[in-house]
């Protein structure tokens, strides 16, 4: 349970209920001093703006499961990604289903806080949805810095209590932290479930992916857990590489693939919930599918005593 100071300050950014901002700039003094996750070098700070003119890896996402939410340049940007992944809608399901699942294993290991980081638009079931057929009074925070995604969250959330979503970017961990709603809604010095699910591979490596996962890592207490899925390089044919890498330089974000070794880098060290970092239409399923050309890892860790901060 929060305290009284803090539901003060989530009184004075308005009700929890469908509460939705723009997370600003971190004040350093409420850092304690120096801490991973400094915006990236080269980071505005600007929040997205409103393009229909320009493909939205969120709204083709969407579009992918079946969404209706997405403009032509959307369609046309994720229909050219399918021409080389058939099977893209089949992957896109099976990493929502994933998501699905780490959140239920949270759930049923007691977490009840949760923060969906590159949340994107709602698609059921929801975080929050799935948290709270375990726990049904768990919290969840949203984070997406695509305007439209927040317009989505801000609807969806109206009627939602102990859920809410600001508009924020990875890129500058440490002012999603340090964030009113934030400090409002999570308590850090509780276990807390965090997902970077399908988010990262949209960040360069100029904008220090790792180090701003750190971020979020050195916060998290003891007994809190981690769960990143990503898109992969080994396995996937360089033709479908090469392809979804041109479809998204023309899109907000860009596509970025990392070898599996980068990408287990980013539990720093963790010690991985079995199976392992594996496909994620395997990971703790009943049901087996045929790999896809469009190889998709994902995985789940678990912090113990400090170690989340290494």
């Amino acid at each position: 349970m929060k305290t009284s100071a803090a539901g003060d300050a989530l009184a004075a950014q308005g009700p929890i209920d469908g509460q939705l901002r723009q997370s600003s700039d971190a004040d350093p003094s409420l850092t304690g001093g120096p801490a991973p996750g400094a915006p990236s070098e080269g980071y505005s700070g600007a929040a997205l703006t409103f393009d229909p003119s320009v493909p939205s890896p969120a709204r083709m996402y969407a579009y992918y499961l079946g969404g209706k939410d997405n403009f032509p340049a959307d369609r046309e940007a994720a229909e050219e990604a399918l021409s080389v992944v058939p099977f893209g809608r089949e992957v896109a399901l099976a990493n929502r289903q994933f998501l699905v699942r780490a959140v239920t294993f949270m759930a049923r290991s007691g977490i009840d806080q949760f923060i969906d980081l590159g949340a994107g638009l709602p698609a059921k079931p929801n975080v929050h949805e799935a948290a709270r057929e375990i726990l049904p009074d768990a919290r969840v925070l949203y984070v997406d810095n695509d305007p439209m995604v927040c317009a989505h969250a801000r609807a969806l959330l109206a009627t939602n209590d102990g859920v809410a979503a600001i508009q924020g970017d990875i890129r500058a961990p440490q002012a999603i932290l340090n964030d009113p709603v934030t400090h409002a809604l999570i308590d850090f010095s509780r276990p807390v479930g965090v997902l970077f699910v399908a988010v990262l591979h949209f960040l360069t490596d100029e904008d220090q992916p790792w180090e701003q996962v750190a971020a979020f890592r050195w916060r998290m207490a003891s007994g809190s857990m981690l769960a990143i899925s990503h898109i992969t390089s080994d396995g996937t044919p360089l033709d479908v590489q090469t392809t979804i890498q041109d479809v998204y330089s023309e899109a907000s974000a860009p596509a970025v693939f990392r070898a599996r070794q980068e990408i287990e880098a980013f539990f720093g060290g963790l010690d991985l919930v079995e199976p392992g970092l594996v496909e994620v239409g395997a990971w703790r399923s009943l049901r087996s599918s045929p790999p896809a050309p469009l190889r998709f890892p994902g995985g789940l860790a678990r912090i113990t005593s400090s170690c989340g901060r290494s």
